[in-house]
């Protein structure tokens, strides 16, 4: 149903959530885009699934429908994502709990190539290409810069 509530194929669904209240549930539909999301293709997919929803269950439900794009804070969940971002600067917390920050480069089919900045005991901070699998990132966050 949500796929074809998209008005290009440019967007994406990064995520779906419904809370636990039965009497009026919420669902979050968290919307991206290879150039990004706005606010008004934002609209076009509620009005697109308010309709659906009306359409199969009937105008009685009783629902909150948000649809959004992810917040600068939220991390990145698909490679699709990450592609969007490729020349900002990212924090990785990886599996083995250590975190790496660093430039994105390229975006790998199985994983991302970023510069990393190691810091030296002087201070200094060293930039050191590396490679990172997918598979070993739990949580990839952008870091936002005020400079």
């Amino acid at each position: 149903m949500l796929p074809s509530c998209l008005p290009s194929d440019e967007l994406f669904v990064v995520k779906v959530q419904v809370s636990d209240n039965p009497a009026k549930p919420k669902i979050t539909v968290i919307l991206d885009g290879d150039n990004g999301v706005g606010i008004d293709e934002c609209a076009v997919v509620s009005r697109r699934l308010n309709n659906r929803i009306e359409t199969t269950y009937g105008d009685d439900i009783s629902y909150v429908l948000e649809v959004t794009s992810p917040g600068a804070d939220q991390p990145l969940t698909s490679e699709r994502q990450y592609k969007r971002h490729v020349g900002r600067k990212l924090k990785l917390v990886l599996k083995d709990g250590s975190e790496k920050t660093g430039i994105l480069e390229e975006v790998l089919a199985d994983g991302i190539k970023i510069t990393e900045e190691v810091k030296e005991k002087s201070k200094k901070v060293t930039l050191v290409p590396t490679q990172v699998n997918f598979t070993d990132i739990v949580k990839t966050n952008i870091v936002i810069s005020f400079k």
